[in-house]
């Protein structure tokens, strides 16, 4: 009797459920409101990914976009998404930084015009007006594509529009805009009726950058060994990516079930652009670009030098 009731036990604890660890919250402060270019992160969410890593991972848009890196920095939040060219001027003011990942793999800055417009190449630019909304990297970065047709920012003059590039430029405030996503950009202007054109930085002496890329403390950031939790994030995030580039169709429907306010036109060609965009090896790290990205900060004279790659940049180890 004792034997029957010791193998009815037993039994019933191999059909009940195993207790489940519970998931680790990671907290990631977007730069801007949610959209395309955060679609690895919401297809993560909401295929599970994130939950299969053991993670309780939460979405948050910022009140104000440029209180993402101090606000990281501070720890108030576990992860950034951040620009790789801020980065460098974050960590020149002393912020405790880093880029443990990439999320958007090229640049998205453009110099825009009208498609039907006096400007064909940057050299049409000579005493026209170009509006832009946040001065700073755009002023150099422009100065730079500039200088490969022979102008000076004395040939320009620069007219701060606010966030209303499209419509200043549609509504003849300004020649060109600078600074405007191209994966945005030209959709906006198409869906008010025009036709723009766009120059791209990396095509005129600017070196290639990552757009979008995952920040956090640096403390966080290199102790892989005791938390690895950004380990585990951008493992999730690097199987939504390359869902994304497999099933592009069922993730636009995964993305707009979630932020259904984003089912649009504006918002589903952007998704469509931004897809060849996104890093598909988000943990990679290319020291190299890192490294030309410095020296162009330096000889911009945005930084006093360039700095270490290792000292705003690591890639994360698997075991």
């Amino acid at each position: 009797m004792i034997r029957r009731l010791l193998a009815l036990i037993a039994l019933a604890l191999t059909v009940l459920p195993a207790p489940s660890l519970a998931a680790e919250k990671l907290t990631v402060m977007l730069e801007w409101f949610v959209n395309p270019d955060h679609a690895p992160m919401v297809i993560a969410k909401e295929r599970g990914l994130f939950e299969e890593a053991g993670l309780e991972v939460e979405l948050l848009p910022p009140a104000d976009p440029s209180a993402v890196p101090r606000l990281v920095s501070a720890r108030q939040a576990d992860v950034g998404v951040h620009y790789q060219p801020n980065l460098y001027l974050d960590h020149a003011a002393g912020l405790p930084l880093v880029r443990f990942g990439t999320l958007v793999e090229t640049p998205l800055n453009t110099v825009t015009v009208l498609a039907d417009g006096p400007i064909k190449a940057l050299a049409d630019l000579k005493g026209k007006k170009v509006g832009l909304s946040v001065s700073g990297f755009e002023d150099a970065m422009l100065k730079r594509m500039l200088a490969g047709d022979g102008l000076t920012m004395d040939d320009i003059e620069l007219v701060n529009v606010n966030f209303a590039l499209t419509a200043s430029l549609i509504g003849g405030q300004v020649d060109a805009t600078l600074g405007g996503f191209r994966n945005f950009e030209l959709t906006q202007i198409r869906l008010e009726g025009a036709k723009g054109i766009s120059f791209f930085p990396e095509e005129h002496g600017v070196p290639v950058y990552d757009e979008l890329i995952f920040v956090a403390h640096k403390d966080l950031a290199r102790d892989t060994a005791g938390d690895d939790r950004l380990r585990r994030f951008l493992t999730a995030v690097e199987e939504a990516a390359v869902f994304l580039t497999n099933h592009p169709d069922d993730a636009w429907q995964l993305f707009i079930k979630a932020y259904p306010d984003l089912d649009d036109e504006l918002n589903r060609q952007a998704f469509i652009d931004t897809l060849p965009r996104f890093a598909k090896r988000p943990a990679a790290l290319d020291r190299g670009r890192y490294e030309r990205f410095g020296a162009f900060m330096a000889e911009s004279g945005l930084v006093d030098s360039a700095p270490k790659v290792e000292d705003l940049a690591v890639e994360l180890q698997w075991n």
